[in-house]
């Protein structure tokens, strides 16, 4: 079974994880990878904005083959309520619930979400970071903070995200296929900027979201078919 640290407590008012969202930014590391990573976990969350219901889901994915070591999925109810730059609040306990179904311990976390390229630092990476104390970062469809040029057309080609209130770079604009629309990295913790963008490259499956995402994503659409498909067939009256 993996581990997570228990660092704080989940019953929060909006206002008091604000609050632990600057504490915990303090304790956030952005640093070189100390070791070669071997096995790389992609996380995905999904959930409609205004109910409790949250699915999560974990894959496991081994370099350079990115053979699937293993997958978990989760289906649980949150009680912190939508607020945007909060989310980690809402989606974190269950991501920590599928980590520890796992039986392998993966060296670094994907998440379909932000790392440092957060308005207070603490995107979901990072926070989930400081829990697992290894790696992860993020590979975001869309940009929550910053600002960038375009990066040039070929697979590869990055150019840096920039907070334009004090031109602090908190992740990447990078283009992970030719000619697609680019994905942006943000570090989370315990990797760099650099380490990040090679491993999002090294995790290539062909499309433009990186595979551990990817097939994290895919996981969690099963899930929620399987749950609708079972309130239909009354297993959930």
């Amino acid at each position: 079974m993996a581990h997570y640290e228990k660092l704080h407590d989940w019953n929060l008012a909006p206002r008091e994880a604000v609050e632990l969202q600057k504490q915990l930014r303090e304790r956030v590391r952005i640093a070189p990878l100390e070791k070669k990573i071997e096995t790389v976990a992609g996380a995905d969350i999904s959930f409609n904005k205004f109910e409790p219901t949250v699915y999560a889901g974990l894959v496991v994915l081994r370099l350079p083959t990115l053979e699937v070591v293993e997958e978990v999925g989760v289906v649980s109810e949150t009680h912190f309520p939508y607020v945007p730059g909060l989310l980690s609040f809402r989606e974190t306990p269950s991501v920590l619930e599928a980590w520890a179904k796992l039986k392998s311990e993966p060296d670094a976390v994907m998440f379909d979400g932000q790392g440092i390229a957060h308005p207070r630092r603490v995107g979901i990476a990072s926070h989930v970071g400081l829990l697992l104390e290894r790696p992860t970062f993020g590979c975001a469809k869309s940009v929550l903070v910053g600002k960038y040029e375009e990066p040039a057309a070929a697979r590869g080609s990055w150019t840096p995200l920039v907070d334009p209130k004090n031109g602090e770079t908190v992740g990447a604009a990078l283009r992970t296929k030719d000619k697609v629309q680019p994905i942006f990295v943000s570090p989370g913790h315990l990797i760099d900027l650099e380490g990040a963008i090679k491993l999002t490259l090294a995790c290539d499956g062909g499309y433009r979201q990186p595979e551990p995402t990817r097939r994290a994503h895919l996981l969690v659409n099963a899930l929620r078919r399987g749950e609708r498909a079972a309130t239909r067939g009354g297993l959930f009256d």
